[in-house]
């Protein structure tokens, strides 16, 4: 039996100890396994028909769908549509204001009294 030495540290204690592997601690050591060539590509786009826009693309159609709503905001126009439209080799984003729904009341809260009539 061998004796057991005093006063060591942490790391002097493990000084050559190496665990054995075992299912349960195998997995842990190596790092995750891709399968060759399937996760080489770039990262998916979430939707197919967005797929060719490029990063700079998006940020171009972003700032001038924002020029576009502040002009349509100072013209006073608040609630509208963007309607997509392609005419040979150009393709239109045109906004459309929503109209108002004549049936509808007017959405403002009535005052009511807490008096009743009788």
């Amino acid at each position: 039996m061998v004796k057991i030495k005093k006063n060591l540290s942490d790391s002097d204690m493990l000084k050559g100890w190496q665990e054995q592997t075992t299912f349960e601690t195998e997995t842990l050591d190596e790092p995750a396994r891709q399968a060759p060539g399937r996760f080489d590509r770039k990262e998916p786009a979430d939707d197919i028909n967005s797929a060719y826009l490029t990063p700079e693309l998006k940020e171009q159609i972003g700032k001038a769908l924002l020029e576009l709503k502040l002009k349509l905001y100072k013209e006073g126009i608040v609630d509208y549509q963007i309607k997509v439209s392609s005419q040979d080799k150009q393709v239109l984003l045109t906004a459309v204001p929503v109209k108002a729904k004549t049936g509808q009341a007017s959405k403002q809260p009535v005052q009511r009294t807490g008096k009743l009539k009788g």
